[in-house]
């Protein structure tokens, strides 16, 4: 049985052990989370445990199928699809905006830490510090951007990114690539180019997504020339039912 650990709420307990594990893949798409089961486990009671699959059934991340039956959701392809179609649209908004912030020291810096990175991805421990870099460089990006709506669109996107990355398998080459494609990134908004900023963050996308898709053997992995642009409509997956 999980402890509860000192002075977190139990519900928040539940909620992150929770994420992690479907973040993570321990519990699969399909997996069921029987209240009574899952409360034990994790050393809470079923009112916490509720609040916490609640929780994850708004992000998008599970289902209710009974009042005390929930279960994980699937992620197949055109998910995936739907979910950088939304991802470019706020990350582009987003790094033309923090381009255009007072302060854009840190991205320099983090551009160096990027072409550092690029020759370290060989490794277990190079791809973890590589992971590192990238949340730093998103919390960056939040605080520069200095719009509450925007970055917590974002936090729900990359919720579902951890999961899809860890569903793809690691690609040195693919890692190298994203690396430069960061650096590029990093580079324009602490130069203030904004339009610079948005391109980069476009074509990062774009690879990144073939580079899922292709890894998770989808039959068509080509991106579509207009997902992501100003008259696509993408839906978020907590709007949206799950796929079987």
């Amino acid at each position: 049985m999980t402890i509860v650990g000192e002075g977190m709420r139990a519900g928040e307990f539940a909620y992150r052990a929770l994420l992690e594990e479907i973040q993570s893949g321990s519990l699969a798409a399909g997996a069921v989370l029987a209240e009574v089961e899952q409360a034990e486990r994790l050393g809470v009671s079923r009112t916490p445990l509720r609040e916490a699959l609640r929780r994850l059934a708004a992000d998008g991340l599970v289902e209710q199928l009974s009042p005390r039956i929930t279960v994980v959701t699937a992620i197949d392809a055109d998910d995936i699809r739907d979910l950088f179609a939304l991802r470019r649209a706020l990350e582009e908004t987003a790094a033309r905006t923090a381009a255009s912030a007072v302060d854009r020291a840190e991205f320099a810096e983090l551009a160096l830490r990027f072409a550092e990175a690029d020759g370290a991805l060989g490794d277990e421990k190079g791809r973890a510090r590589y992971y590192a870099l990238i949340a730093r460089f998103d919390e960056a990006l939040d605080a520069a951007v200095g719009n509450d709506y925007l970055t917590a669109a974002l936090r729900t996107v990359r919720t579902h990114l951890v999961r899809v990355r860890r569903m793809a398998r690691d690609n040195p080459g693919r890692l190298a690539a994203s690396a430069g494609e960061h650096r590029l990134i990093a580079e324009a908004i602490g130069s203030g180019d904004g339009d610079l900023a948005a391109h980069a963050t476009h074509v990062h996308l774009h690879n990144a997504l073939a580079s899922i898709l292709d890894s998770l053997g989808a039959e068509d992995h080509r991106v579509p020339p207009d997902a992501g642009s100003a008259g696509a409509r993408s839906t978020t997956p907590a709007e949206r039912k799950p796929r079987a």
